[in-house]
Order: C-alpha cells, then sequence, then structure tokens
C-alpha cells in the first residue's frame, strides 16, 4: 500500500484515522497544505488527487492507496514556479499567504472542471466547456475564503491564467 505525493511514492500512515492533511504535514512535512478550520469549510487545506480538487482535512490518507496527490510542493516544475503561481505574484493574489496555497491547488482544479463541461450554479450552459467569466470563477472559488481581502487579486491571477490556457 502506497500513496503517490507529488510523483513520489509514500508509505500512509500507520493509523488509518489519520487524515490526509495531518499526514501531508506531520509525517511528510509538505507543509504548503495549511490547517485552517479542520471542519472543510475554508478551503486552506485543497490538494489535487487524480487531478482533482478535494479538502484534505476531511479525508482519510488510507483512502488514497494508489492516487496521485499533488500538493503546493508539487506544482513547479524545478525552479520555474506553475503559471498560476506566477500570476498570484504578479496581481497580488495573497496578503498574509495563508490560504494561497489551497487557492491556487483549488483554481487548477477548478479549471480542469470547467474544461470538462462540469456546470456550476452559475453556468449559462449546461454542455460542453465552461466559459470562465469573473462570476464563473468568483462562483467556483467560493468554497475557498481569503480573510486579508486578496480576493480580486485571486480572481485576476486565475482569470489571466485561464485566457493563457484557452488561447495556447
Amino acid at each position: 500500500m502506497s500513496i503517490v505525493v507529488n510523483g513520489l511514492a509514500v508509505a500512509p500512515p500507520g493509523d488509518p484515522r489519520v487524515s490526509l492533511l495531518d499526514h501531508l504535514r506531520e509525517t511528510l512535512h509538505l507543509t504548503g497544505t495549511k490547517k485552517g478550520c479542520n471542519q472543510g469549510a475554508c478551503g486552506a487545506c485543497t490538494v489535487l488527487v487524480d487531478g482533482e480538487r478535494i479538502l484534505s482535512c476531511l479525508a482519510l490518507a488510507v483512502q488514497y492507496d494508489g492516487r496521485d496527490i499533488t500538493t503546493i510542493e508539487g506544482l513547479a516544475e524545478g525552479d520555474a514556479l506553475h503559471p498560476l503561481q506566477a500570476a498570484f505574484i504578479e496581481h497580488d493574489g495573497f496578503q498574509c499567504g495563508y490560504c494561497t496555497p489551497g487557492q491556487i491547488c483549488s483554481a487548477i482544479g477548478m479549471a480542469a472542471e470547467a474544461k470538462r463541461g462540469v456546470p456550476s450554479h452559475v453556468s449559462a450552459d449546461l454542455g460542453g466547456a465552461v466559459t470562465l467569466t469573473r462570476e464563473e470563477v468568483q462562483e467556483r472559488m467560493s468554497g475557498n475564503l481569503c480573510r486579508c481581502g486578496a480576493h480580486n487579486g485571486i480572481i485576476d491571477a486565475i482569470l489571466e491564467t485561464a485566457m493563457m490556457e484557452e488561447g495556447a
């Protein structure tokens, strides 16, 4: 039994009751993923599992045997930031930075959902790829809270990155 975290196979915790969040932070020392509310309400602990966003505080690590988990530490390629990480810097999409890893992981998962045509509450068209407008991104990112007021920078960074990907 092993979990793949940022491309490396790691052992699951010895105790099956350990959350994925605690396993990442306490056992694997990947402290980019943050423990905010520890109740699934703030999004600070968001990571990607097989490319889909999940709240790691609500997941048991043993549930992810053989699955591919990506944390904020796994997004950059060497010294090159992920395009969304660079956009967060450019648009001041962070202040204290506590929510930033969860915001970025959630945004990457959200963009993939939109490409697959997964609608949100505000989606006008329920078929085909979803256009990421400001309203659409705000709705889809509503589960990731920023208490510092960097909301506009976060949305601008996501929109810029989504437009770059659409143009590619």
